[in-house]
C-alpha cells in the first residue's frame, strides 16, 4: 500500500485517539471546580469528595493525554515534511501557545491535587479554576492552527514560497472562531453526556446514593446548558463552511448539481457515478433555507469542481449525518431532563431516564469523532485548501506500516491502562456523608 495510506491512517487514528482526551481535558476541569464552588458555597461534604474523585480522574486522563498529544507532535514532522516545511512558520505560533497553555495546565493541576490543606480554599479553588481555563485555551490554539488549514490566510505565497507571514492574521482565518467555538462547546457536551452516563450507571444499582445524585445533577447541568448553544454552533458552522469550503459543504449534504431550491437530503447512499444519493430523504427547499435563510437560493453542487478535488463523499455525508443525529438525540435527553427538573421531580427517581442517559453516554464523543472526519476528510485531496494538495505533503520514507502497528499496539494499552485506572477510581466507595441530598 502506497505511503499517503498509511500516513493517513496512522494520522486518523492517533487524532481519534487523543481528540477523546482533548475534549476530556477541556470539560472534566470545569467539572471540578464547578463541584469545589459548590462545596465552597454549601459546605456539604459530599462536593469535597466529589471534586476529589473528579480531580484524580481529570490528573489521569491528562497523562495520557499528554503522551498521546506528544506522539501528535512528532507524527507532523515525521509523516507530513512538507507541510511543515511550507505551514511550520505560520502556525508555529498557535503551537507555541498552545504549549504554554498545556504547562500552565499541567503545573496548576499539580498544585490542584496537592494542595489540599496547604492552600486557602479560596485559593486552591482558584488553582482549579485556572486548570479549567488553561485548558479551555489549549484546545483553542490547536483548534486555530487546523482552522488555518481550512482557509489559509496570514501569508503570501510567490513561486510556490511562502513570503510576508503574519501570524496573528494567520490566527484569526475566516474559519477559526466559528471551529474554536464549535469544538469548545462539543467538549463540554461530550464530557457532560458521558460523565452523566457513568453516575447514572451507578444510580441505577443505588438510587439513594448521595454521591452520583450530586454528581449527575451538575454532569447534566453542564451538558443541557451547552447542547442547545453547540446545535445553533452547528448551524453557524455549516454557513462559514459553504462560504469558505463550498465543495465540503456539498459533500456533507450529498449535493451533487448545483440548484436554487436546493433540497435537504437526510441519509441516503451518496454515488459518484449517478451524481444522485439513493434511498435519501428528502426535505424539498431545506438546504437553500439553512443555508441562506431563503428557501429560493442558490446552492453550490460538486458539479462546479473537478472531480478529482471531490472528498470522500460517502464518509462525509455518513459523518455528518451521524454527528447531527447524535446532537439532536441528546438535546431531546436534555429537554427531558430540564423538563423533569422544572417540574420538580428527582432525575435520580426516573429509571427510563438513567437507563437512556447510559446507553447515550458515548455519543458525545461519535460526535467529536464523526465531526473531525467531516472536517479533515471533507478538506481533501488538500491538506492546505487550496494551497497544497496532500499528496505533496507526505513523506518519501518507506516502511510507514511499523510506525502504524507501534503507535496501534500503544493506544491499545494506554486505552487499557485508563480504563483500569478509572474503574478503580469510580467503584472506591464514597465518603459517609450523613446530610440530606442538596439535589
Amino acid at each position: 500500500m502506497s505511503n499517503i495510506f498509511f500516513a493517513r491512517s496512522q494520522m486518523a487514528m492517533s487524532l481519534a485517539f487523543h481528540i477523546v482526551f482533548a475534549a476530556l481535558g477541556i470539560g472534566m476541569p470545569l467539572l471540578m471546580a464547578f463541584a469545589e464552588g459548590m462545596y465552597l458555597r454549601t459546605r456539604h461534604p459530599v462536593y469535597l469528595d466529589l471534586c476529589k474523585r473528579w480531580a484524580r480522574g481529570t490528573a489521569v486522563l491528562f497523562a495520557v493525554g499528554a503522551v498521546s498529544g506528544t506522539v501528535l507532535s512528532f507524527e507532523l514532522g515525521l509523516l507530513w515534511p512538507s507541510f511543515m516545511e511550507k505551514a511550520g512558520a505560520i502556525i508555529g505560533m498557535p503551537f507555541s501557545l498552545e504549549g504554554f497553555a498545556f504547562f500552565t495546565e499541567a503545573i496548576f493541576i499539580g498544585v490542584y491535587l496537592y494542595g489540599w490543606n496547604r492552600l486557602s480554599p479560596f485559593l486552591h479553588w482558584l488553582s482549579g479554576v485556572v486548570v479549567a481555563v488553561s485548558g479551555i485555551f489549549s484546545g483553542i490554539f490547536v483548534v486555530t492552527a487546523n482552522a488555518w488549514m481550512n482557509a489559509p490566510a496570514g501569508f503570501k505565497a510567490v513561486d510556490g514560497k511562502i513570503t510576508d507571514i503574519d501570524p496573528i492574521a494567520a490566527m484569526l482565518n475566516p474559519a477559526s472562531f466559528h471551529e474554536v467555538l464549535h469544538m469548545t462547546l462539543a467538549a463540554f457536551v461530550a464530557t457532560g453526556f458521558a460523565v452523566a452516563a457513568v453516575h447514572a450507571f451507578f444510580l441505577l444499582r443505588d438510587r439513594h446514593s448521595l454521591l452520583h445524585r450530586s454528581a449527575l445533577g451538575i454532569a447534566l447541568a453542564v451538558a443541557s446548558v451547552s447542547i442547545p448553544l453547540q446545535i445553533a454552533s452547528g448551524d453557524f458552522s455549516a454557513r462559514a463552511v459553504g462560504r469558505l469550503q463550498p465543495a465540503k459543504l456539498a459533500a456533507m449534504e450529498a449535493h451533487y448539481r448545483t440548484q436554487t431550491g436546493a433540497p435537504l437530503l437526510i441519509s441516503g447512499i451518496p454515488d459518484d457515478a449517478t451524481r444522485t444519493a439513493d434511498y435519501a430523504l428528502r426535505i424539498p427547499r431545506g438546504l437553500s433555507l439553512l443555508l441562506a435563510d431563503d428557501p429560493n437560493a442558490k446552492v453550490v453542487g460538486l458539479e462546479e469542481f473537478l472531480q478529482s478535488d471531490w472528498p470522500n463523499v460517502r464518509m462525509v455525508h455518513w459523518s455528518f449525518d451521524i454527528m447531527v443525529a447524535a446532537g439532536m438525540t441528546m438535546l431531546s435527553l436534555a429537554i427531558w431532563s430540564v423538563w423533569l427538573w422544572w417540574r420538580r421531580r428527582p432525575l435520580a427517581g426516573n429509571r427510563w431516564l438513567l437507563r437512556t442517559l447510559v446507553a447515550a453516554g458515548p455519543l458525545g464523543f461519535v460526535a467529536i469523532e464523526t465531526g473531525w472526519v467531516v472536517t479533515e476528510v471533507g478538506r481533501q485531496p488538500w491538506i492546505i485548501y487550496g494551497v497544497m494538495r496532500t499528496e505533496a505533503a507526505v513523506t518519501p520514507m518507506p516502511g510507514l506500516v511499523v510506525p502504524f502497528v507501534a503507535f496501534t499496539v500503544l493506544y491499545v494499552f494506554l486505552a487499557f491502562v485508563v480504563v483500569f485506572v478509572l474503574r478503580r477510581q469510580f467503584l472506591a466507595p464514597p465518603a459517609p456523608v450523613s446530610e440530606t441530598p442538596m439535589t
